[in-house]
């Protein structure tokens, strides 16, 4: 049986018809008056919202900043009501025709101008300045042009750094001593890390450096796995501590790989830069250049891979926290948090990978150094 479309079209243009009726049903002039009211609101209350959005922004954006970079004082955390900051000063130590050296507590957070035998120093985006006694600084808001003095403080990344190494003194010479004492068998905490030892010898020195030069590199590439791991461990409290994601430390470290690299490397290791053999006279001369080029781009590219991971890593977990107090509802803040502890889990593998990375190129970069020739390349 075949229904004809034409009743149902019919309802159709019916109910179109009456839609202006059912549209006015309400008095117009209590719909209008309403609507107006409601507009009014509206736009009174964007702009609260918006300017209250901005500025919660930028105080998310100034804490981003406050963690990542380095700092004169050790901070807690801060009451934001009270103006109130927990923590403990740090020493400063300035060169400026002179040491100079007082303690972080007299910037009071920045806010203060410091004095050192007559000369006043101002504390602006973690760089000290030297200026008059009102703090004055030229130039643009964040770069002044005022002199600065060479700085040599105790900052809160050089005070990690000091607590890591002084944390893994007393680590493993425990771990010896234990080996001393138990005829090569580990005891105490040392056992957490012996296998950590064991398979960077056996897993990275031994197969790119060689059975024959790998103990001249062991303690350096122990030194570095276990100081970088633990570094990017600190990063990832809520300390504020950023001290890998900084490149100054990054170039640092760097700079010693290639200095061990090159003061150890044979002359076989500069002959297949400066002349390689086997390649035609006219391209050794071309290639030169290319593999001299490569020294350097080597530890650039240790520094800047390990730099690059940790800071990103840093913007992004802050950024998702900061995503909570932004959408201000029950959805948004738990899927914030949600994907803030899911990156908190996996920096905590990046923290790991990172420096099992920066030691395996530290290998491989050490056992080209000392790779010995291979007599089929002479033919």
């Amino acid at each position: 049986m075949v229904i004809s479309n034409k009743p149902l079209q019919f309802i159709i243009a019916i109910l179109i018809a009456c839609l202006p009726i059912f549209g006015f049903a309400n008095n117009p002039t209590e719909h209008t008056t309403s609507q107006t009211e409601t507009t009014a609101v509206a736009h009174e209350a964007a702009p609260e919202a918006g300017e209250e959005t901005s500025e919660i922004k930028e105080q998310i954006k100034e804490v981003i900043g406050h963690h990542v970079l380095d700092g004169h004082e050790f901070s807690l955390f801060s009451d934001s009501e009270t103006g109130a900051h927990y923590g403990f000063p740090l020493p400063i130590i300035l060169w400026d025709n002179g040491v100079h050296l007082f303690s972080s507590s007299k910037f009071e957070h920045g806010e203060a101008v410091a004095e050192s035998d007559g000369i006043f120093y101002k504390l602006h985006h973690e760089k000290i300045y030297k200026t008059d006694a009102t703090g004055t600084l030229t130039g643009d808001e964040h770069h002044p042009t005022n002199i600065q003095p060479i700085d040599l403080s105790i900052t809160k990344g050089v005070l990690t750094i000091m607590v890591v190494a002084l944390l893994m003194f007393l680590l493993f010479t425990s771990l010896a001593k234990s080996y001393a004492k138990n005829g090569g068998i580990s005891s105490g905490v040392g056992r957490l890390f012996e296998p950590i030892v064991l398979y960077i010898r056996d897993e990275i020195a031994i197969p790119n450096i060689g059975e024959k030069h790998y103990k001249r590199y062991m303690s350096y590439l122990l030194t570095i796995f276990f100081f970088v791991w633990f570094l990017n461990i600190f990063g990832l409290t809520p300390l504020g501590i950023n001290v890998t994601g900084n490149i100054a430390i990054t170039f640092g470290l760097a700079v010693i790989t290639f200095v061990i690299t090159t003061l150890t490397a044979n002359k076989n290791y500069w002959g297949h830069i400066f002349w390689m053999p086997g390649v035609p006279t006219p391209m050794k001369i071309i290639l030169a250049p290319i593999e001299l080029l490569g020294v350097f781009i080597k530890p650039f590219a240790l520094m800047i891979r390990l730099y690059a991971n940790i800071f990103a890593g840093h913007v992004v977990l802050m950024s998702l926290i900061g995503l909570i107090f932004i959408f201000k509802s029950w959805l948004g803040s738990s899927l914030s948090f949600m994907l803030s502890f899911a990156i908190s889990i996996i920096e905590i593998l990046v923290a790991l990978l990172q420096a099992y990375i920066f030691t395996m190129l530290s290998a491989l970069y050490f056992g080209s150094a000392v790779e010995e020739h291979h007599h089929e390349e002479a033919h």
